[in-house]
């Protein structure tokens, strides 16, 4: 397996990635309505302009040949959390066929690397109910709980709970 950073070539397989994470993985804490409409956002992600963003850090996990995983910083201070952090983990998802085999830990741990090369002192980030046993395993706390629109840039209109964390370096 390799994890280097995306480019814009890239952004199909990581759609493609995206989805069919929301779409098996989260079935383990989300309803299929919930589900589905967390998914429906991978259709009109704008994967490159992340890619390309200076203020994102977004890698793949190639394994056979294949993207099976990406991950994604933002080095800034988030400001929807109820603490302060200097940078978010916006994502980490991986392809089902993968899943539990170390795959999602080496991505998490490219963007933490990168978090401690830009001088970032902690970090926070916004984990569905099916990744917080995942985050917690790499020391994150819970810092509460949210009700969140999946998907709101779509206007879904469908809600479910999600859990802040954080991290310090």
């Amino acid at each position: 397996m390799e994890v280097r950073e995306a480019v814009p070539d890239d952004a199909d397989a990581i759609r493609t990635t995206h989805a069919a994470s929301i779409t098996e993985l989260g079935a383990e804490s989300y309803s299929q309505e919930q589900v589905d409409a967390w998914a429906a956002g991978c259709e009109s992600a704008d994967y490159t302009a992340a890619i390309e963003s200076p203020d994102h850090y977004l890698v793949v996990a190639v394994v056979d040949g294949s993207i099976r995983g990406f991950g994604s910083l933002v080095v800034a201070a988030p400001e929807e959390y109820e603490t302060t952090a200097d940078a978010e983990v916006t994502a980490v998802y991986v392809h089902p066929s993968v899943a539990r085999e170390g795959v999602g830990s080496r991505i998490y741990e490219s963007l933490e690397r990168r978090a401690g090369e830009r001088g970032v002192t902690a970090l926070e980030l916004t984990a569905s109910q099916n990744a917080v046993a995942f985050y917690r395993s790499h020391g994150y706390e819970r810092i509460g709980a949210t009700r969140h629109e999946f998907s709101g840039h779509e206007s879904t209109g469908v809600y479910g709970t999600v859990v802040e964390m954080r991290k310090e370096l």
